[in-house]
């Protein structure tokens, strides 16, 4: 399973997106450019010492994320308010990348066209949006659910 940020700009999101990664053994993948540095203090606090412990890639535009996703041969699953599909309803592969939009200004139509799914978390109608972390969770909790939740065996020392 993999998480997709498409030019993430807020970086305590960022942040707690990768501390998801890492917690649940997730890839990230980050589509340049973020709208900080990852030595941004925000970003290193949300992120906390689980930063280190995340299998990350980063990509410095959607061209090259496109070619590598090309040669991996996965499934790309946009996360939209304008989505066509809800989250739930929608069958998930192990393989897959959940590709979540900037924070700011959503992705561009490059990207919603390349995208092999649009998925919706159905909210108010008075409501915009969630929180892209808060989204992130929900989306992961439900793939890992219907693909298998990875064992973690625990060393104690």
């Amino acid at each position: 399973m993999h998480i997709a940020l498409f030019q993430p700009d807020i970086p305590q999101n960022t942040g707690t997106i990768l501390r998801l990664c890492a917690c649940l053994g997730v890839t990230a993948h980050i589509i340049e450019p973020a709208g900080f540095a990852t030595s941004d203090r925000t970003f290193r606090r949300a992120g906390m010492d689980y930063l280190d412990r995340v299998s990350l890639m980063r990509h410095d535009s959607f061209r090259k994320f496109e070619e590598w996703r090309a040669e991996a041969g996965h499934r790309l699953l946009l996360f939209t308010t304008r989505g066509a599909t809800p989250y739930l309803d929608f069958r998930y592969q192990a393989s897959d990348i959940l590709l979540f939009g900037r924070e700011s200004a959503g992705v561009t139509d490059e990207v919603v066209a390349a995208a092999d799914a649009r998925l919706v978390i159905p909210i108010r109608p008075s409501m915009r949006s969630l929180n892209v972390a808060v989204a992130a969770a929900m989306a992961v909790g439900e793939a890992l659910r219907q693909t298998g939740m990875p064992a973690f065996e625990e060393t104690v020392t």
